[in-house]
């Protein structure tokens, strides 16, 4: 299984984007799905999950302007970011925990100019 993330980029502050992680291989049924972000020398803290039944979980920082959705049927998880900061400028990878393991995506950047 591969998970290839999309839908980076540069925008300016206050503008959205929505990113898009699909999974690739074999029969794909993950359990919760999340974005993570990494800013430069920082850690990478999770910013939104949602699990098989659509309970979602949101990082402080983002509630209220991001939201996670996910497609079971297509084994996709994406991101809708509005109003975006200049903080919210990292790599933003996606993670699937499945019955077989832990996948990870090769990230996305995202950079919001001020």
């Amino acid at each position: 299984v591969q998970l290839v993330e999309s839908g980076g980029g540069l925008v300016q502050a206050g503008g959205s984007l929505r990113l898009s992680c699909a999974a690739s291989g074999s029969i794909f049924k993950p359990n919760a799905m999340g974005w993570y972000r990494q800013a430069p020398g920082n850690q990478c803290p999770l910013v939104a999950s949602i699990t098989r039944s659509s309970f979602t979980y949101y990082a402080e920082s983002v509630k209220g302007r991001f939201t996670i959705s996910r497609d079971n049927a297509k084994g996709t998880v994406y991101l809708q970011m509005n109003s975006l900061k200049p903080e919210d400028t990292a790599v933003y990878y996606c993670k699937a925990d499945t019955d077989t393991g832990i996948y990870w995506g090769q990230g996305t950047q995202v950079t919001v100019s001020s």
